[in-house]
This record gives C-alpha cells, structure tokens and sequence, in this order.
C-alpha cells in the first residue's frame, strides 16, 4: 500500500493504464521530477476512463504530476494530448489560466511521451537520451503508426511484446512496467519473465480472438465493420486492429467486447488510410468515453453493460451522417 493510501501525502503521478503510452510518459516524467525537482519516494497510481465521472472530485496526493490523463485542477505538473481531456468547461478555462512549462496540452502530439521528450527539452534544458527509443515507440503504438496491420497483430518487437502483454495487465502490473522500465532498457525489460509470460498468453488468446472474430463480423455499408463478441469465459482477446485484418478495405471499425467486468466500446478509423475522418474520440466522449481524432473507446460497467451494443448503433449511424467521404 501505498503512502498516499495511508493517508500520508507523498509525491504521486498519476497515468494513463493499462496504456504503453501511460506508462511511457510516467517513466519519463519520474526520472524528471526526480532528477531535477527533487522529488523522492514517488508513487505511483494507474488510472483509467472507468474513473472519469469522478475524477475532478478526486483529492490528488500532494505535489501530484498528471500524464497521458484528463485534466486535474490540483495537479502541479500536467500534460496531455487528448482532445476530449477537459471534463467541464471550468477546467479547460482553470488550465488556460494556469498554462505554462508545467501543465501543457497539445493535441497535434502523437503520442504524450513524445509532448514530453520535446517539451522537457525546450522548458527545462532535460533530456535523458535513454529513454529515447520510448517515445519512438509510443508514437507507433499510440498513434497507430505500425508499418502494416501484421506487425500490429504479432507485436514481436521488444517494445510491442511490452505492449502486448499490457492485455492482461492490471493497474498494479502497469505501475510495476513504470519501475521496471526506470530501471532496465526496453529489450532488457520485454525478457523479465512477467513479461514474457503475459506476452506468450496474449499470442495464443489474439490467434483465437481473430478465428473467433471471423464468424462474427460484418461489413455494413459505409465500409464499417461492425462486431459484438462475448469474452466473459475464456480470456480470448480481440486486437482493435484484427477488423483491418479480416477486412483491409474496411474504413472504420466499430465493435463491442465483453468480459466479465463489463464491456468496451471501441470505434477506429483505419490506420493505414490517411483520407479525413469522424472525430472518433471527441464522438466517444458523448457517452462518457474519450480518445482521439481517429480511435476512441467507451467502457461500460457490468450493470450497463446491455447498453453497448445501442452505443455501437448511435456512433455507427452518426459516421455514416458525418463522414467527409460517406
């Protein structure tokens, strides 16, 4: 348990999970704040979408670093790429308010390790060369840069072994990902047997999520690929990039996953089609998800989850209304 969780105020950052670029910018940012700010003993703490009705309420653990994750007024360092990270329109007034070297937004980023390998450089004159490579690779997985959709189904990069085992990864694997990558490089890191274990699953759960992906999808007009599949049983896991892969013509996908704690709404533009698009993330955000311009996601509770599949419905008819190429 944490200081923070004792009720003892310690340095806290706060991220993006179970997210490589998350985790890549909490890397990033720790060496920093530790380096060049002073800040010792730092927690940790993994946070997701699950908690965003809630989060301007949340009282953060002083001083407290935000990354990757909606704006927090009480956070003392913050930066972002998401379009939809202003909850309110009191926030987005509070950050531009209080904009400066420490709290930057910018949603032409690619990826939010990349907002701050730049930004730490040209505001503070800091640079770890080390950690380079995390940037490199968090633009690919995040802004979904990979060469082909092959190389985003096998993953077989160090860096993508990482990022692949993040699908069986909870918060407290995360935060251990953050300490592991502190402290070896990026191959070094995909070696340690945690990781390799979880890699080894996710291979052998996509390879069955993609056969059992086939039976289930369809391709609507619009060039939409539309699913629903029920994952509660057996841990099999569904690629947001396998629609690409049944269907490489396909221009958006749109599919609901279930699982035993509830269900995931994913909707993405095809990554390897460069025409405009819907603002898939900001369309997400109207259901209380988020992400950005060409992917977003909205996950549902258990006791809402029968509610996904009329979300799936709703966004799906408002691509083929506002589209550019529909």
């Amino acid at each position: 348990m944490s200081r923070a969780q004792n009720g003892i105020s310690s340095p806290t950052i706060y991220f993006h999970s179970p997210c490589f670029d998350g985790i890549a910018s909490a890397v990033l940012l720790y060496d920093f704040l530790a380096s060049k700010r002073g800040w010792r003993n730092i927690d940790l703490v993994a946070v997701n979408y699950d908690i965003r009705n809630t989060w301007l309420q949340k009282n953060l653990s002083r001083p407290a670093a935000v990354v990757d994750f909606l704006y927090h007024p009480l956070a003392d360092f913050w930066f972002d790429h998401h379009r939809t990270t202003f909850l309110t329109q009191d926030t987005r007034e509070d950050y531009l308010r209080r904009r400066g070297p420490e709290r930057v937004f910018d949603e032409r980023a690619v990826s939010n390790t990349r907002l701050l390998w730049n930004h730490l450089r040209t505001a503070f004159d800091y640079r770890n060369q080390r950690y380079g490579a995390l940037a490199r690779w968090a633009d690919i997985t995040d802004g979904a840069k990979y060469r082909d959709v092959k190389q985003a189904l096998e993953s077989s990069a160090p860096a993508l072994r990482i990022n692949a085992s993040l699908a069986f990864g909870d918060h407290s694997y995360a935060i251990s990902l953050v300490r592991y990558l502190l402290t070896y490089s990026i191959e070094e890191t995909s070696h340690l047997p945690v990781v390799r274990e979880r890699y080894r699953r996710y291979r052998t759960a996509s390879r069955v999520g993609l056969h059992r992906l086939r039976k289930t999808i369809e391709l609507r007009p619009g060039g939409i690929a539309v699913f629903d599949i029920d994952l509660s049983d057996d841990g099999t896991i569904i690629s947001r990039y396998a629609p690409f892969y049944i269907f490489p013509d396909a221009r958006y996908s749109a599919g609901v996953v279930h699982t035993e704690h509830g269900a995931k709404l994913t909707v993405m533009r095809n990554p390897w089609m460069s025409s405009p698009n819907v603002k898939l993330g900001e369309l997400c955000a109207r259901y209380g998800g988020g992400g950005h311009s060409r992917v977003g996601s909205i996950l549902i509770p258990v006791d809402e989850a029968t509610s996904a599949g009329v979300f799936r419905e709703q966004i799906v008819d408002e691509i083929r209304r506002s589209d550019p190429e529909q």
